[in-house]
């Protein structure tokens, strides 16, 4: 959806907050899309601050009843069949910005005021529509806080929830605050986080809500270009996307929760499906009883060296002794998969595969990775989800998003079954997997439980 100001207006008003305060003039563009600080820059000034370039409008304008569609649900709910679509779970784009914004009380603010917003605007719709509640992720305390709010109190049965957090250097803590604009590291949630967002996975569990992240990357370098949204915008989703699935898996989180769902919106299936063969090749080169076969410096037969050298390079000879030195490093710090628990590269299938779902558009290609089982290892499909992301401006008629999804058929890309799973089956298990009654009281209960019968 794109949230419609005027709407939304109210409730920012009623958690005490201003469209106008600073903490949000600097994080919400004109309404449209176009980013405020690059369009007031001079170019000089762009290059100084590496001011990244955001589009010029962000939402449909050639089909002005799309624009109206994606502002207002009741007509998205009325447009539904037009569109080929049975049930959606409307996620946020403005929210998506509530997430990152700097000042811990507006940002909590106004994610609580667009929950509260969707929650009321939604609430006669739910046969065929359902929105997701905002968590920012912070702190685990704020993002244990908004769940219990959204979910436990508003009735939300989906979340979408931040990708990243921006953390300041501790190195650079006593310098110009300034500085952290620039210099900062990205907190994902898992491998060598700030926090311990174990009790933030448990809660959803307990609460019955599958986890999507959602958050965009450009401003991240290299995604910096001060003259090409474009060149800000291809690829910065799947990237953002990847680094975090790598967190989350290399720190461990899906083996001490097998039974979460995550999801990874909007940046389609290909790097997931490659980052799933890298995983599997660097653990069977770099497991602890690989370095150690493998890897070790002192496996280098040394007597061998010096006399190779003598005769290949006998200038360096002298000094050769050092090419074959390394730090000593504790035996515990060797085995980068502890946390992971991997005994074969075939749990990395268990742990990666089983867990993650894959948010892509209609129009992608490449989603046909998701189920090719001939070069996905172990025969293994990836759990991709279409997404319609109609209400971006990819998406330039929102009619042709389910024909364009089915056009992987057409071209033989998929087969039909595989289509069924994009579109209906995948969806159905990310949601149930957490909440078997997600989809009670809505049109599509009855399809959702003869699958679950049959699965």
């Amino acid at each position: 959806m794109a949230e419609h100001l005027p709407t939304l207006a109210p409730y920012l008003d009623q958690e005490g907050l201003s469209l106008d305060h600073p903490s949000l003039r600097r994080m919400i563009p004109p309404y449209g899309g176009s980013d405020r600080t690059w369009h007031s820059q001079t170019p000089r000034e762009r290059a100084a601050t590496r001011t990244p370039r955001g589009p010029w409008w962000g939402t449909p304008a050639g089909r002005t009843i799309d624009l109206a569609t994606a502002l207002f649900p009741e007509l998205l709910y009325e447009r539904l069949d037009e569109l080929g679509i049975d049930f959606g779970v409307v996620y946020p784009s403005l929210g998506l910005v509530f997430l990152h914004t700097p000042d811990d009380r507006y940002r909590r603010g106004t994610c609580r005021a667009l929950n509260r917003a969707n929650a009321e605007t939604f609430a006669g719709l739910a046969d065929r529509l359902t929105p997701v509640a905002a968590i920012p992720m912070h702190t685990p305390d704020e993002a244990l806080a908004e769940l219990d709010y959204a979910v436990g109190e508003l009735g939300f049965k989906a979340v979408v929830c931040a990708g990243y957090v921006q953390r300041p250097f501790a190195a650079l803590a006593d310098k110009d605050p300034d500085v952290s604009e620039y210099a900062f590291w990205l907190d994902q949630f898992g491998l060598d986080s700030a926090y311990d967002y174990d009790p933030v996975w448990a809660r959803a569990q307990e609460l019955g809500v599958s986890i999507a992240f959602h958050s965009g990357f450009i401003g991240m370098t290299p995604y910096r270009s001060i003259s090409s949204y474009v060149y800000n915008h291809i690829s910065m989703l799947a990237e953002g996307q990847q680094s975090l699935a790598k967190s989350l898996f290399l720190g461990g989180v899906t083996r001490r929760f097998p039974q979460m769902n995550f999801a990874f919106l909007e940046g389609g299936v290909a790097w997931a499906a490659s980052l799933y063969c890298d995983l599997i090749g660097h653990w069977e080169k770099r497991n602890l009883a690989a370095l150690r076969r493998n890897l070790d410096p002192a496996l280098v037969d040394r007597a061998l060296m010096a006399e190779m050298m003598s005769r290949y390079a006998p200038d360096a000879a002298a000094v050769g002794h050092h090419l074959t030195r390394r730090p000593p490093e504790p035996e515990e710090m060797l085995d980068e998969w502890a946390a992971c628990g991997i005994e074969s590269a075939h749990d990395i299938t268990r742990l990666f595969v089983d867990r993650f779902y894959f948010g892509c558009e209609a129009d992608d290609p490449l989603t046909s990775l998701a189920f090719n089982t001939n070069v996905n290892p172990f025969g293994a499909e990836l759990n991709a989800m279409m997404g319609s992301d109609i209400s971006h401006w990819d998406v330039p008629d929102m009619a042709e998003v389910l024909e364009e999804a089915w056009e992987m058929v057409d071209h033989g890309w998929i087969d039909e079954q595989a289509f069924t799973k994009f579109t209906f089956t995948n969806p159905a298990r990310f949601y149930t997997g957490t909440n078997p009654a997600f989809f009670k009281g809505t049109v599509v209960e009855q399809a959702v439980d003869q699958f679950l019968s049959e699965a």
